[in-house]
């Protein structure tokens, strides 16, 4: 069954929002189907380089929109984008003539694809990854509480109404909708994955260790964007005091981001030096083996709506390499760690909390691992991608029978 994804953007760019559809697709085509990929507008402001009309990546067919201009006034530039990807849609359905339209968030997406989905007599799937105004609100866009944050959850909310099916990557997520009185029955859960074949106990990447001069080291990590809710600031001024304790420790963090030239400015301040590590990104490939150098993964997110409602994919990364893992105790983590088994949780923006525990982990060993090993088995248990997205077999073949 063919199934025509529309996609805020996807690879060549490399973010959680990428991988996680590249693993949903893989995982769908091993079930039979056949997903056919559309891309907004905004992944060309997202990729610079050459790009084509039709492309073919990791043997999945991508039709890009093209880039259009930022219009002057109030939603101007968002309502032509969405015109030219609602043309986009719809010439590339009538082309492939998929069976199901599955758009995934933000609504920007979903708009243009329901009614596409309406006007060829197609159901049509709704994915939300996030909450669109509170990803705004951690970006300075505009405040919570807002006219336009309100605005912006109201179409949400009736965009929800209209589709045949919701999914949604969290519990956090399904139970803001309901309270929106979106029915239960509706909303199903495609949680985060790993897979465990690219996701393993390995040996550690020889060319970074020597490198990034971690030899020896006791290191303390960090892979992912370095967005503000990530708290990577906190982290800092917590390694600042177990660097004091630890003269072996190193803190290790790489990607990068919007708060990159503040943490770097931080580290300058603290006078850490070569104690903190940024190698800025690396290629995809090679993270498993920077994972394998790495003895304590952090995730010390702040507390706030959308750090409580979502759950992050990296700490499922941290645990298939069988490596301990310290998070904040917001919402999204606790939905995935089990304190004290796969991980421990310290009271979020706590940095008192932060360094008792980085200071414990450093220095119990058997704790250390058996956090390794408990996270590993329970990972492969319970967030295989192959066993969270078993549920859309049913939901395809439900909302072909409704429609």
């Amino acid at each position: 069954m063919k199934i025509l994804h529309v996609l805020d953007h996807s690879l060549p760019v490399h973010s959680g929002y990428t991988f996680r559809s590249q693993n949903l697709f893989r995982a769908q085509r091993a079930m039979g189907h056949e997903p056919v990929i559309v891309t907004s507008p905004k992944h060309e402001e997202s990729w610079s380089e050459n790009w084509a009309l039709k492309e073919k990546i990791n043997d999945f067919i991508y039709y890009r929109s093209g880039s259009v201009r930022r219009f002057p006034g109030l939603f101007a530039y968002q309502a032509w984008l969405m015109h030219v990807l609602s043309r986009r849609i719809l010439e590339v359905a009538q082309m492939e003539k998929p069976a199901i339209i599955h758009a995934h968030s933000p609504v920007l997406n979903a708009i243009p694809a329901l009614w596409v989905a309406r006007k060829l007599g197609l159901p049509i799937v709704y994915e939300i990854r996030a909450f669109w105004e509170d990803a705004a609100v951690d970006h300075g866009t505009y405040a919570e509480g807002s006219w336009k944050y309100r605005l912006t959850r109201l179409i949400e909310t009736m965009v929800c109404t209209k589709v045949d099916h919701v999914t949604i990557l969290c519990n956090g997520l399904k139970e803001d909708l309901v309270a929106r009185y979106i029915p239960a029955e509706k909303i199903t859960p495609v949680f985060n994955g790993v897979d465990i074949d690219d996701f393993q106990p390995c040996s550690a990447d020889s060319e970074c260790l020597a490198e990034w001069q971690l030899e020896g080291k006791k290191v303390i990590g960090f892979i992912g964007s370095f967005y503000r809710y990530e708290g990577l600031d906190l982290l800092i001024k917590a390694f600042a005091r177990i660097a004091e304790a630890h003269a072996d420790a190193v803190l290790l963090l790489v990607g990068g981001g919007e708060m990159e030239n503040e943490l770097m400015a931080l580290v300058a301040a603290l006078k850490l030096g070569r104690k903190v590590i940024m190698p800025g990104r690396i290629p995809h490939e090679r993270v498993p083996g920077v994972y394998a150098m790495i003895d304590v993964l952090a995730y010390p997110r702040y507390s706030m709506r959308l750090t409580e409602l979502v759950t992050p994919l990296k700490p499922l990364e941290a645990m298939a390499m069988s490596k301990a893992l310290l998070a904040s105790d917001v919402g999204g983590h606790r939905e995935l760690i089990h304190n004290g088994k796969t991980g421990l949780l310290f009271k979020a923006g706590d940095v008192d909390n932060l360094t008792e525990q980085l200071d414990r982990l450093l220095t119990e060993q058997k704790l250390r691992e058996n956090l390794e090993q408990q996270g590993r088995e329970w990972v492969k248990e319970n967030h295989t991608w192959e066993k969270t997205t078993a549920v859309y077999q049913e939901i395809y073949r439900k909302v072909r029978v409704a429609f």
